[in-house]
């Protein structure tokens, strides 16, 4: 935003910061994440401290004191984001995703090369897991976890060299002794317990097959009652919906075991194609800038398998939805979603909940391009995550803008 722009809602945005500071022990912590934020929302090419603090007309050692060495909880900021999405945003889903931070050096935080999506390369980067409140119109970071690559865990090798080596870098860090590597799908779970524990209302679970591939972590969402719909590839297998589990024929008086299937379990891809593209339905997900968006879809009903399927008492694996895209001019389907919705979940909720997914796109971009989500030059872990949950603010206080006072929020 033009300082102009920034300068009309000022009342407004001291107002927002008045609210999601509140919890921060000291008068001067409160007004220097409100400037922080202010800052973040100027225009320039670098949201880092130096280049704000000079837009702002202010000392950077103001700017760093608070992100370093200042004590104020970053938590419990997010939590008072997270409750102000909730009157904000009329939410129809969560979203869980990662997006990669480039950097140059070796000494921030969890850097690594590792692959990036957003890159789409291997590259050196940390990467940031964030859950996204999202609705076809609106969409909003509730949360964040930085993963910690292998690299930066003296636990996950046997060398003491090596061992002693990571420990000082954590150290200078401030990585917490919690803090350990742990699966992006693992983080994506903490995250969504945590925010269960803030008492938000949860909707519906959508991921990319990054996370939906994972049977493990389909698992978790279902044993702690959350409905989900994620992007899964066609290899993975499943049984058909009516097959039944079998126990196989007694040899003697013994324990006969459990019931199993006895039939192979087959790919996602062979289900679809056995069900046929004349069985497809044509289904608008929604209004694009340029007309609506519309595609052929197949929904059948299967049983997920997997390497290590998660039988019931009795044998069974539990029903599932298969959804499949499959474009006129192509020969197979190309995009699958699995879902564990109600049966009688219509087909074009179904589609609609499998797409949301493109809000993070647009949330991402604007963090990073607009925000300066991947600007922060620190080598601290709090610092990290302070700027990260700065930048959430800045970019929830532009949305309440878009949806209560479209002209307000400008160009942003």
């Amino acid at each position: 935003m033009r300082s102009g722009e920034v300068a009309a809602v000022r009342s407004r945005l001291e107002e927002f910061a008045a609210e999601v500071f509140a919890g921060l022990p000291r008068s001067d912590q409160r007004a220097t994440g409100g400037l922080y934020v202010r800052g973040l929302l100027l225009d320039g090419q670098r949201k880092s401290m130096q280049p704000m603090a000079e837009r702002l007309g202010v000392d950077h050692q103001r700017l760093q004191q608070f992100m370093t060495s200042s004590t104020w909880d970053f938590v419990g900021v997010r939590r008072r984001l997270a409750a102000r999405v909730e009157q904000v945003v009329a939410l129809v889903a969560w979203v869980i995703d990662d997006t990669g931070f480039p950097k140059y050096g070796s000494s921030s935080p969890g850097v690594a090369r590792q692959y990036s999506g957003t890159l789409g390369k291997v590259a050196s980067c940390q990467i940031g897991v964030s859950v996204h409140a999202v609705t076809d119109d609106a969409s909003a970071p509730l949360d964040w976890r930085l993963f910690i690559p292998e690299c930066w865990d003296d636990a996950c090798t046997d060398d003491p060299a090596v061992a002693e080596e990571i420990k000082g870098r954590r150290t200078r860090s401030s990585i917490p002794a919690a803090e350990r590597n742990r699966p992006k799908w693992r983080l994506a779970i903490e995250m969504l317990d945590e925010l269960r524990g803030w008492g938000l209302e949860t909707p519906v679970i959508c991921a990319d097959a990054g996370y939906g591939d994972n049977a493990v972590f389909r698992a978790a969402l279902a044993e702690r009652g959350l409905g989900y719909i994620v992007q899964v590839k066609g290899t993975c297998t499943a049984h058909a919906a009516d097959a039944v589990p079998e126990l196989l024929p007694s040899k003697g008086k013994g324990w006969r075991g459990l019931p199993r299937y006895r039939t192979r379990p087959v790919s996602l891809r062979e289900h679809v194609l056995a069900a046929g593209r004349t069985s497809a339905q044509r289904i608008c997900w929604r209004q694009g800038s340029k007309g609506e968006l519309a595609g052929d879809f197949i929904a059948l009903r299967v049983r997920p398998a997997g390497r290590k399927p998660r039988y019931g008492d009795d044998g069974t694996l539990a029903q599932a939805w298969l959804i499949a895209q499959w474009p006129a001019d192509e020969d197979e389907p190309v995009k699958y979603w699995l879902s564990n919705l109600p049966a009688e979940t219509s087909l074009a909720d179904l589609v609609r909940l499998g797409k949301i997914r493109w809000r993070i796109e647009h949330d991402y971009r604007e963090l990073k391009t607009g925000l300066g989500l991947d600007h922060y030059e620190g080598r601290s872990w709090r610092g990290w995550n302070r700027h990260v949950t700065l930048v959430t603010a800045a970019h929830l206080f532009l949305t309440t803008l878009r949806l209560t006072s479209p002209k307000a929020a400008g160009a942003a």
